[in-house]
């Protein structure tokens, strides 16, 4: 699912190769390209509140007692771009500033559900105003950075960004402002292993670039999903979210014909020559591989504990490794 955040007045015009183009057209270039290219489904960002626009400050000094920016512009806004653009997902935002009877949420979801272009495929976020966020919604946000480290009744999404402290473009922010690729892939391993989506936002400069740092940061994240993404995509929660015994270790597992396989996402590559899980129960049968090395890890019954899998870590040369970061075992023919 891509989902863009549309942070530019739709009356602005942006140049492309020479020729100038409205907000609107720019956003519609990007939409036809995503499904006509990709298989990749489109979604947009909307924020409800606009920042200090007269009619919202109007509202506001009213006590809501009026709704000239809900019903003047927010409002007719969502309907234009989903009449419009028909994302399949709507990620709303801003819905703090007032009760969702105000942003008028209850009719618009209603007719989007019902009536609308995406009716049967769209799915929205929680974030409709005052009482909703974390209560209604296709998917809870709850808050920024949610990230709650156990398993949850309703499917949910962690948003987060790489500067800690920024969604947007910040020139002067310094080195440990950044999320490191440990950082991050602890983030994804939690989230994940407790059922939960990923958003990750970067913030562009003025003229739509990147920031090396965030830009090697992506590219780093793609590396390492290149190895380790089947224990990502496509996946639900384990029995176990994470090991009982053994910190760092998040666990993934995905259904394949009549059995399980298991994913365990190891934080830190551990200093001696074995690995313990108590969580997985093996079998005779139990086959264990790290992702992207070639050969099978060899494992035993716990020396010292009554249940659980011991794994014999194998010594890889250092240009050998499959990825620098949180590395996966997959253990297959368990019998939990």
């Amino acid at each position: 699912m891509a989902i863009l955040h549309l942070c530019t007045p739709q009356s602005s015009s942006t140049p492309i190769n020479g020729q100038i183009y409205s907000m609107p057209q720019v956003l519609g270039m990007l939409a036809d390209s995503i499904r006509n290219r990709t298989n990749i489904r489109f979604g947009l960002y909307h924020s409800l509140f606009e920042w200090f626009n007269p009619l919202l400050l109007e509202d506001y000094a009213n006590s809501f007692t009026t709704d000239l920016f809900s019903s003047g512009k927010s409002m007719p806004e969502l309907y234009e771009i989903v009449n419009q653009y028909k994302p399949e997902i709507v990620w709303s935002d801003g819905d703090w500033y007032g009760p969702a009877e105000y942003w008028k949420s209850q009719e618009f979801l209603a007719w989007l559900y019902n009536d609308s272009p995406v009716k049967d495929t769209v799915v929205t976020n929680d974030r409709w105003g005052w009482g909703c966020t974390c209560h209604h919604g296709g998917y809870f946000t709850c808050s920024d950075r949610y990230n709650p480290g156990t398993l949850q009744t309703r499917k949910w999404e962690n948003a987060f960004t790489i500067d800690k402290y920024s969604w947007g473009y910040v020139r002067n922010s310094p080195l440990e402002n950044y999320l490191t690729m440990d950082n991050i892939t602890q983030i994804i391993a939690e989230t994940i292993s407790c059922g939960g989506n990923i958003l990750i936002n970067v913030g562009p400069t003025k003229d739509g670039m990147i920031d090396p740092i965030l830009e090697e940061r992506l590219r780093q994240m793609g590396d390492w999903l290149r190895v380790n993404g089947e224990a990502i995509y496509e996946t639900t929660p384990w029995v176990y979210q994470n090991d009982s015994y053994t910190p760092n270790v998040w666990y993934t597992s995905k259904k394949v014909g009549f059995y399980t396989k298991v994913y365990a996402i190891v934080l830190e590559w551990p200093e001696t020559e074995t690995l313990y899980l108590a969580s997985p129960t093996p079998s005779r049968g139990t086959r264990v591989t790290l992702l992207g090395y070639s050969s099978t890890i060899g494992w035993r019954m716990p020396v010292s504990h009554s249940r659980g899998i011991e794994l014999w870590m194998p010594v890889i040369p250092l240009n050998a490794m499959p990825c620098q970061w949180a590395w996966v075992f997959l253990l297959e023919y368990l019998y939990n």
